[in-house]
């Protein structure tokens, strides 16, 4: 199972390097393009934007593609987009470029987790999202620090370079390891929200954007909300991350997705809530930020899970749709956290993502009825 899935997750991992590094860039971003933090956040805020409405329209353009081919399109956009960031000379153009590679990777991570899903028996298939979706954690656990380094030791822009070489990395992976996969889907843009029509998929779309919304208030204005070493802490939450993936990935096909949700959901809310605490010394930031980054993304694998079990005929696009929510959720995270903080400081920014987890939690609980554990646990 590993050896074709790994290229998915290298892509993945370029992938995520490239979104979420910027969170650990806004010093320099803001400096070097001469405006504000705030400003400079919104940098990740138009890459989602454009990512959650770009994935559904450029599904529907290539549906009828080998999935392998829309992998290597993707990543090929993706790295032009990267490339035109790094040099770009102004704060508008930088905007612009971010949604080209933003096309990129909404054509390839949905596609990835599909191919997976695909390549692999139903007993297996939370361990299988959980390693390809593994290359997302495993970059907020080594290129977003070493990204974030990098930044500071020579220029933004040499991280984004260092983004570009990951993604012709995984390209050529792709292209030399990954099978030529057909999935049978829904072509049309009408098609692809179908599954819209259905009560499951909603409450999982929900659960998804509110989620990320709650988490990325915080984590996209991390570098106001720490006065300790920020690479360290973003290792730390990455390190974190990559344990809770895979750890997520196996209890989901143990226990089901329903327990994973709600103990993620509740995990990550109170550590969003300790963040002052967090913040008094740098052993107990790292502490903090490990937890946070373990139980917090045990959710993923487990809401994949539960995507696949409510579109079992229509997998790339419920994917897709997830994707897109998740997205939506990151877009709503910049701009309220970006408010939060040039309005209330850093204690705004926490208040406003620890609510935040707290309203998708009673959601959850609220939505997620046990009848549909026991539809999910028979896929």
């Amino acid at each position: 199972m590993k050896r074709p899935l790994s290229p998915l997750a290298l892509g993945n991992f370029a992938i995520g390097t490239g979104m979420f590094v910027t969170a650990g860039l806004l010093p320099p971003i803001a400096a070097d393009l001469d405006v504000s933090r705030s400003a400079a956040g919104q940098v990740m805020t138009v890459f989602a934007l454009a990512y959650a409405v770009l994935s559904p329209l450029l599904a529907a353009l290539t549906a009828r593609l080998s999935r392998k081919r829309v992998l290597l399109i993707a990543l090929a956009v993706f790295v032009l987009g990267n490339t035109l960031t790094a040099l770009a000379p102004t704060y508008p153009l930088v905007l612009a470029t971010r949604v080209v590679a933003a096309a990129g990777a909404a054509m390839f991570t949905p596609t990835a987790s599909g191919v997976a899903s695909a390549l692999t028996d139903p007993a297996r298939r939370g361990r299988a999202l959980a390693l390809v979706m593994g290359g997302m954690t495993v970059s907020s656990a080594i290129g977003v620090p070493l990204g974030t380094w990098l930044g500071g030791a020579s220029s933004w822009r040499a991280t984004l370079w260092m983004v570009v070489g990951l993604g012709v990395v995984g390209f050529a992976a792709v292209a030399a390891v990954v099978p030529d996969v057909r999935l049978a889907t829904t072509a049309g843009l009408r098609g692809r929200f179908a599954p819209l029509r259905d009560r499951r998929v909603l409450v999982v779309l929900a659960t998804q954007l509110l989620m990320f919304a709650a988490a990325f208030t915080a984590y996209t204005y991390i570098g106001s909300l720490f006065d300790l070493p920020l690479t360290a802490v973003l290792w730390a939450w990455g390190l974190g991350g990559v344990v809770g993936n895979q750890i997520g990935g196996r209890l989901t096909d143990q226990y089901g997705p329903r327990r994973m949700v709600l103990i993620a959901l509740a995990a990550s809310t109170g550590f969003m809530a300790l963040i002052p605490v967090a913040n008094l010394a740098l052993p107990v930031a790292l502490v903090w930020a490990f937890l946070w980054g373990a139980l917090g993304w045990l959710i993923g694998p487990a809401q994949q899970y539960r995507t696949v079990a409510a579109v079992p005929d229509n997998v790339p696009i419920g994917l897709g749709l997830l994707s897109s929510a998740q997205y939506v959720g990151l877009f709503a995270a910049g701009i309220a956290g970006g408010v939060a903080l040039d309005w209330y400081g850093r204690t705004g920014v926490v208040v406003l993502s620890a609510g935040l987890g707290l309203v998708t939690l009673l959601f959850t609980l609220a939505t997620y009825r046990p009848e549909v554990r026991a539809e999910v646990a028979q896929v």
